[in-house]
C-alpha cells in the first residue's frame, strides 16, 4: 500500500511538473487582444492573423477583423490566405539559396555573372550573391517597369542593362531588383521556376498547403483583398499579387509573390527556430541558419533578412533583443524572431486595402512586438 501511495505522489509530481512549463508559455495574452481590437477600431487594418512560438511551441494563434471594412465583409480567420509581398524575399527566396549554399551548387562570393552573363553590363560585374543578398550590391531600390517594360524578359534586361548607385558592399539599400535578380539566379542554377523549388523543397513536406504563388479563383473567397491596381495596361490578365512588378514577371518573383495564412507559416518559422530541423526532418544545418540570420560586424542586414537596428527605432519595438532577425511586407505582414529569448511573432494583414497610403501599421508594429514580450513575462 505504501509503495503504492509513493508511486501515486511521483506520478502526479511528474505530471505538475510537466504542466508548469507549458502554462508559464502560455502567458496571458488579453493586452494583446486588447492593442489589436483597438487597431481595428483605429483602421490600422481591416483584420489581421498572429501567431506566437515560444519555447517550440505556439502558444498563440488567432485572427481578428474581416477580410474588408465593409460590414458585411467575411470574419477573418487562422485560414485567411493573405498576399505575403516581401516576406518572399526570407521565405522563398532565401530558403532555396541557403540549400544551394549548403549543397555547394551556389557560391555567395562568386559575381552574379559567373550565373547570369549579362548582368555584368554597365560595371556591375563585381557586384557578388552576397552583396545581393545583404543589399549592399548598389541596386536601386525600386523601378516602377511596367511603365517601360512589356515581358519578363524586358525586365531582366533592363536590370542587366542599368547601372550602380553605389560601390558594391560600400552602402546598404534595400532592393527589389537585386532580389529579382537573385530569383533568377535560383530558376539558372536548379533549372526549375521558383514555384516549383519552393513547393518541392518546403511547402510539401513542411504541409503549407495554402503557401503559394498565384492562388487559383477557387481560393479567392479566402484571400484578403489587397488595392486594386488601376494602372495595368496589358491585355493578359493581371496576376492577384499587388506589387505590380511580381504581376508583370507573371505573379512569380524573387522579391514578391508568395500567398499565405499565418499556420502555414508557422512550420517554417518553427523550423528555423530549431536549427534547420522540423518534425525529424533536416532543411538545413544549424550552422547554415546562424550563417544567414547572424548580424556580421556592424551590419543592418543578415544574408536576406532584416536585422534588429543596434540603434534606433525598430519595427520589432525595443524589448526584441538586438540579435533578433525579421522581415516586413508592404502589404502589412511580417516576421521577426528572438533567439534569445526563443520567441517569433507572425503578423499578416492587408493594410493596403483599400489604399496603402494608409500607414498606420508604422506605430502598430513595435507595440505588437514589445507587447508580445509582455504577455508572455
Amino acid at each position: 500500500m505504501g509503495i503504492r501511495r509513493t508511486i501515486s505522489i511521483m506520478l502526479l509530481a511528474a505530471a505538475a511538473a510537466l504542466a508548469l512549463p507549458r502554462q508559464a508559455a502560455a502567458g496571458d495574452f488579453r493586452p494583446l487582444e486588447a492593442l489589436v481590437e483597438n487597431a481595428l477600431r483605429e483602421g490600422v487594418f481591416p483584420g489581421t492573423g498572429i501567431a506566437v512560438i515560444h519555447r517550440g511551441k505556439t502558444v498563440f494563434h488567432k485572427a481578428f477583423g474581416r477580410q474588408t471594412y465593409a460590414a458585411a465583409s467575411p470574419a477573418a480567420n487562422t485560414a485567411t490566405i493573405y498576399d505575403l509581398a516581401s516576406l518572399t524575399k526570407p521565405v522563398v527566396t532565401t530558403g532555396i539559396v541557403m540549400q544551394l549554399v549548403e549543397r555547394d551548387s551556389l557560391d555567395l562570393d562568386a559575381p552574379v555573372s559567373r550565373y547570369l552573363p549579362a548582368f555584368a553590363s554597365r560595371g556591375k560585374q563585381s557586384v557578388t550573391v552576397r552583396n545581393i543578398m545583404l543589399h549592399n550590391s548598389g541596386l536601386r531600390a525600386h523601378t516602377l517597369y511596367h511603365k517601360t517594360c512589356r515581358t519578363p524578359e524586358e525586365v531582366f534586361q533592363a536590370i542587366d542593362a542599368d547601372t550602380l548607385l553605389s560601390t558594391p558592399g560600400v552602402r546598404t539599400l534595400y532592393s527589389d531588383p537585386g532580389f529579382i535578380t537573385l530569383g533568377r539566379i535560383v530558376e539558372t542554377v536548379t533549372g526549375r521556376t521558383l514555384d516549383a523549388n519552393f513547393r518541392q523543397r518546403f511547402a510539401l513536406p513542411l504541409g503549407m498547403r495554402h503557401a503559394m504563388f498565384n492562388p487559383p479563383a477557387s481560393l479567392l473567397g479566402s484571400i484578403a483583398p489587397t488595392e486594386q491596381d488601376t494602372t495595368w495596361h496589358f491585355r493578359t490578365k493581371r496576376p492577384l499579387v499587388h506589387d505590380q512588378n511580381a504581376a508583370l514577371l507573371g505573379g512569380i518573383a524573387g522579391h514578391a509573390g508568395l500567398f499565405s495564412t499565418t499556420g502555414d507559416l508557422v512550420p517554417y518559422i518553427r523550423m528555423l527556430m530549431q536549427g534547420g530541423t522540423y518534425e525529424g526532418k533536416q532543411y538545413f544545418t544549424p550552422e547554415t541558419v546562424r550563417m544567414f540570420t547572424t548580424r556580421t560586424g556592424r551590419n543592418s542586414r543578415a544574408l536576406g533578412w532584416d536585422l534588429r537596428s543596434l540603434e534606433g527605432p525598430s519595427s520589432a519595438g525595443t524589448a526584441f533583443s538586438t540579435s533578433s532577425w525579421g522581415h516586413l511586407g508592404f502589404t502589412g505582414t511580417s516576421i521577426w524572431i528572438d533567439p534569445e529569448k526563443d520567441l517569433a511573432v507572425i503578423m499578416l494583414s492587408n493594410r493596403v486595402h483599400p489604399t496603402s497610403d494608409n500607414i498606420k501599421i508604422r506605430k502598430f508594429r513595435p507595440l505588437l512586438h514589445d507587447t508580445v514580450v509582455q504577455c508572455i513575462k
